[in-house]
């Protein structure tokens, strides 16, 4: 990872994501090879690996008896900042998360996106160099996901280095500099977003015949004019296109040869989807789920 970027990470369940992040943070012993965080040896100088990185995982371990105010104190005692110092700093990242109002207020009142907040700004407490967040908006309210996605853009604008994982390819597009995306414990693309899609290439058709329709045979018919792709939801067919939009016209005319209807055509342009599909034979678990959950009160 670069200083000052967000580095996404992507993968599907059992490639390793949360393995090799534990590693990163000094939370499991690698059983092999190296890595390096902030210039230090995770393996070898975990103690100065910690006092440079913050952490935010996925269940945000909070005691519901305290105050906001109180867990932020808390963890700036843990990390030896200085007492006189504590309660600015504490007040100034509680203002930047958007928990002001709810300071006082004891952490098990707090909503799921107030949680994550908290924590986010608990994280930041001791300014640190890499910050490494996990599934940081799963199940966030819309407001609540676009609240941490401007945080995140903040944090990369004053210099501090992001390592995301995330379930969501629309928030690894919008917020990620660089993409890594690991399957079997390696990784196995590494790029920006609009390299890695630039690298798949081809759009593909995305078909649905009318009800009855015989697949197997559709799918022989349009074989010729380029690969076949995992069919996503609500889709018959998917085709990886040779030559483009110029493909359409003889895939609708070899169907209608054939006797078979097309309900509905969708021309797509390479996604991270594909780029994740074509670099691990599968699509990531939540990508055609929403955005976000039914909205929670804030």
């Amino acid at each position: 990872m670069a200083p000052g970027e967000v580095y996404g990470f992507l993968g599907p369940n059992g490639a390793g994501k949360t393995t090799t992040v534990r590693m990163l943070v000094t939370l499991l012993l690698p059983t092999g090879g190296h890595a390096r965080v902030a210039g230090h040896d995770v393996a070898t100088e975990p103690g100065l690996v910690r006092r440079r990185i913050g952490v935010a995982l996925q269940e945000a371990a909070l005691d519901p008896l305290m105050t906001g105010s109180e867990l932020i104190e808390l963890q700036a005692t843990l990390h030896g900042i200085a007492p006189r110092t504590v309660r600015a700093r504490g007040s100034q990242l509680m203002e930047r998360v958007g928990l002001s109002g709810a300071a006082g207020r004891r952490a098990g009142t707090y909503s799921g996106g107030m949680r994550r907040r908290l924590d986010l700004a608990m994280a930041l407490i001791h300014e640190p160099e890499v910050l490494f967040l996990d599934e940081p908006t799963t199940g966030l309210d819309p407001t609540s996901r676009l609240t941490l996605w401007d945080e995140v853009r903040r944090l990369r604008d004053d210099g501090t280095t992001v390592f995301l994982t995330t379930q969501y390819l629309e928030e690894a597009d919008q917020l990620c500099d660089r993409l890594g995306i690991i399957a079997d414990g390696r990784i196995v693309a590494d790029g920006t977003p609009a390299a890695l899609k630039a690298d798949i290439g081809r759009p593909h058709l995305d078909l649905v015949l009318a009800d009855g329709s015989d697949l197997s045979a559709a799918r022989e018919v349009v074989t010729r004019f380029g690969d076949q792709r995992p069919s996503t939801e609500g889709c018959h067919l998917s085709i990886a296109l040779a030559h483009g939009a110029a493909d359409i016209a003889p895939i609708l005319r070899a169907l209608d040869d054939a006797d078979f209807v097309v309900a509905e055509l969708e021309l797509k342009q390479p996604t991270l989807d594909d780029v994740f599909l074509d670099k691990t034979g599968e699509h990531l678990e939540g990508a055609d789920e929403p955005e976000a959950a039914v909205p929670e009160v804030v």
